[in-house]
């Protein structure tokens, strides 16, 4: 319909004038038709989904969606008048089950290694399972299976929309998740690279972490935004943003960042029961990163950090994939005698400040390690925080390593140079605490 618009728009530049009326009344008729099928989609329970107002009102979002419990598939749609569910017979036709779907399923071995994306659609699976509001849209998450694989086959499960693939609008669709959770529906925004959810910057920061306050309490916007973010191989400049400090300065959103098949699967199943708007970000080369997970009861905390490596020496704060280049450093710091302590943010707002007291009450040094931006990233917040806070605890001013304040080159030789590497954390060590 769209594509029939454009066309007729520019056969307009070269109709004659004498039928350029005609083809007026042709385009303002498409668009209302257009229109006409947007209204239907919101005012239409999306499959027991997106239930109509009066409905909401009425019986609550929970009545207003029935699951079965093999397939996800809605019984009946809600309907407006009464607020009654209508027989599945006389709303949505009958069809058959796929073979894999009428096999009892088989339980999963919890003790196997799981890839960080595979870590990921176990929660979101789990979660979808456990509560019928909960659903996932975004860019090529549904057939696809996502960017990264971690929505793959969730349409066969739960449908296609409550796994719902979005055109490439990324203020469309996210509005439209915030709109949903404020009607009581806990949907998951997968960006499929976090460079794009620049262009909704207007809904996750004027609507998505002010709604709760402006509206005096009145709505609550449980959404979760995540995708991948962080410097790849050779990626480009417009796919390797960091974008924790952007999305930092908004008031109303909490910040995760994941580093761990294990946590990443915890702290996704917390962020999407979590009332609160939250950004979790996932660094794009640690998808296919393999460790235990846990079962379907783990869940982790989002506001605390986690402790990686104890020690004496002095405190490394760190998050997501600069976890392993500072972990790669110790075990040079190790063999010179160097005991670090090392500390996983993992939630960048707000800091665990208990966590990092209780560390540099020990040490009474910082470095911190971050692959964000030198200028204005979250390790200037975190230092200010620290020298604010802790001043009269520390031997030695905090030392940050970040990334340049350059554009992330293509080539790999001067990536590489634009990021913090193993050398530079030893170095950072060997100067704050001094030779062993």
């Amino acid at each position: 319909g769209l594509g029939s618009l454009r066309i007729m728009d520019q056969s307009l530049l070269f109709a004659p004038r004498r039928q350029a009326s005609k083809r007026y009344v042709l385009m303002v008729s498409g668009v209302m038709a257009v229109a006409f099928c947007c209204a239907c989609i919101f005012s239409v329970s999306s499959e027991g989904l997106l239930a109509s107002p009066s409905a909401l009102h009425s019986t609550g979002i929970k009545s207003a969606l029935k699951i079965t419990a093999n397939t996800g598939a809605p019984l009946g749609l809600v309907q407006k008048a009464t607020g009654q569910c209508a027989s599945p017979a006389s709303v949505i036709p009958p069809r058959a089950l796929a073979p894999e779907l009428l096999a009892p399923p088989v339980k999963p071995d919890f003790s196997e290694p799981r890839f960080m994306w595979q870590a990921l659609r176990e929660a979101v699976d789990e979660e979808m399972e456990r509560d019928p509001t909960v659903m996932i849209m975004g860019e090529d998450v549904g057939h696809y299976g996502g960017s990264y694989k971690v929505t793959t086959d969730l349409y066969k499960k739960f449908g296609d929309l409550r796994v719902l693939d979005t055109p490439i609008c990324e203020n469309g669709f996210t509005g439209m998740a915030i709109g949903a959770a404020m009607t009581g529906l806990r949907p998951i925004v997968e960006g499929m690279n976090m460079g794009f959810l620049l262009l909704a910057f207007n809904q996750i920061s004027n609507n998505c972490g002010m709604l709760h306050y402006t509206s005096g309490g009145q709505y609550k916007v449980p959404v979760v935004i995540r995708g991948p973010g962080g410097v790849g191989r050779q990626l480009g400049a417009e796919h390797s943003q960091r974008l924790e400090s952007y999305f930092q300065a908004i008031p109303g959103v909490q910040l995760v960042a994941v580093s761990t098949p294990r946590n990443a699967k915890a702290l996704l199943k917390a962020a999407i029961r979590s009332d609160n708007p939250i950004i979790f970000f996932e660094h794009v080369l640690l998808y296919n990163l393999k460790d235990e997970v846990g079962g379907p009861d783990e869940v982790q905390s989002l506001e605390h950090a986690e402790m990686v490596r104890e020690g004496k020496d002095v405190t490394i704060l760190t998050y997501g994939r600069m976890r392993y280049t500072v972990m790669e450093a110790v075990k040079a710091l190790e063999a010179k005698g160097y005991d670090p302590e090392v500390i996983d943010l993992i939630s960048l707002k707000p800091f665990d400040l208990h966590a990092i007291k209780k560390s540099i009450e020990k040490t009474h040094k910082a470095i911190i390690v971050e692959e964000c931006m030198l200028t204005g990233g979250i390790g200037a917040s975190l230092s200010s925080e620290i020298h604010e806070r802790f001043f009269d605890l520390l031997d030695h001013n905090v030392v940050r390593l970040s990334s340049q304040d350059v554009p992330t080159a293509f080539a790999l030789e001067l990536e590489s140079a634009t990021i913090v590497q193993p050398e530079q954390v030893i170095t950072a060590v060997e100067r704050v605490v001094g030779s062993k």
